[in-house]
């Protein structure tokens, strides 16, 4: 046989193993999720989509989904900036908790949600079966399921440190739900190479300990923190240190007196673009930090270990990650990795 035809015969080989490959990672309906305890099943690709937090929102962005998304809604903090363009496509119906009557009048074949105050029993905004009734598919993220709602906590307490791999399920359904399970595989590629370059870049350090600050109403109200087991925690896990603070809920508030009894190495103050208080900005907060005249005398203020994240990073996202890479950075400034 000549050369070319050699030639050929591999190019057609291997064109037949691509289009398997391919054929392999595409969706076949209907398609039965477990999700949350419940099975979902969706009789074709989601076509309008409504993404109820930024999480969702973002990944499906970042799967290239904004042409099948109709709105989104609760948004900490702005947009990443290398989806923005495609963020401008799909309407914001609030950067708060939208209502059900908002949501339901853009006629969604498709909502997710990331947290239970989201799409939940005591949820201001739905219950799944509020669009079950109406034949709309839903999916609730799974780092929202990990955790145990308590009397009086709508988000809820974990008694394991939060990780990555809830959110890997969580992109891996979605893609499969849109049936671009290609996409997905390689976004999961790409967090976990980030996740381990990390982890080997910090050695483990008791003695490293970081307080999260997310917001306050006012100076003279506790403080909103991430729990110890929590997207918190596991940044701080991640970059060689742990938690201040202990407690298995996802959001205590601590008043400062605890607070400075925590002692920690590292502040790290939450910038959050919502714009509801004004301690929600990095630049108050640091502010009310350097010039009280008691808080500043804490070990972390007076040596300027005060660095800024992303408050989106302290919920269960893809965001908890890119808030762990903007910390790692002024670790390395402040010579503490």
């Amino acid at each position: 046989m000549s050369i070319p035809s050699l030639l050929a015969l591999a190019t057609a080989a291997l064109a037949l193993t691509g289009a398997a490959a391919a054929a392999q990672t595409r969706t076949t309906y209907p398609l039965t999720i477990e999700n949350c305890g419940q099975s979902v099943t969706f009789t074709r690709a989601p076509q309008n989509a409504v993404a109820l937090g930024q999480n969702s929102a973002e990944i499906m962005l970042l799967l290239g989904l904004q042409d099948r998304m109709a709105a989104s809604a609760f948004w900490p903090n702005s947009v990443l900036p290398e989806l923005a363009e495609a963020n401008a496509q799909v309407e914001v119906l609030t950067v708060e908790f939208p209502t059900l009557e908002a949501v339901l009048s853009r006629q969604p074949d498709f909502v997710a949600a990331m947290l239970t105050t989201l799409m939940g029993p005591d949820s201001t905004v739905a219950n799944r079966s509020d669009f079950e009734e109406l034949g709309i598919p839903t999916y609730l993220a799974p780092s929202a399921c990990a955790t145990t709602l308590d009397a009086g906590d709508a988000y809820g307490s974990r008694s394991e440190l939060w990780g990555m791999d809830l959110l890997y399920k969580e992109i891996e359904d979605l893609a499969r739900i849109f049936d671009v399970a290609d996409r997905g595989e390689a976004l999961i590629a790409d967090f976990r190479a980030r996740e381990a370059a990390l982890r080997e870049q910090f050695s483990d350090n008791e003695d490293l300990t970081f307080l999260f600050w997310f917001s306050s109403p006012s100076p003279a109200d506790d403080a909103y923190l991430g729990g110890g087991n929590g997207p918190s925690g596991y940044i701080a896990d991640l970059l060689g240190g742990s938690n201040a603070i202990r407690t298995e809920a996802d959001w205590p508030a601590l008043g400062w007196e605890g607070i400075m009894a925590a002692d920690p190495t590292v502040i790290v103050a939450a910038q959050v673009d919502r714009n509801r208080w004004d301690l929600d900005t990095a630049a108050n907060k640091i502010e009310f930090l350097t010039s009280d005249p008691t808080i500043s005398q804490m070990e972390a203020v007076r040596n300027g270990r005060i660095v800024v994240m992303s408050g989106a990073a302290m919920n269960p996202s893809i965001r908890t990650l890119y808030g762990a890479e903007q910390v790692a950075e002024q670790l390395q400034a402040l010579d503490l990795r």
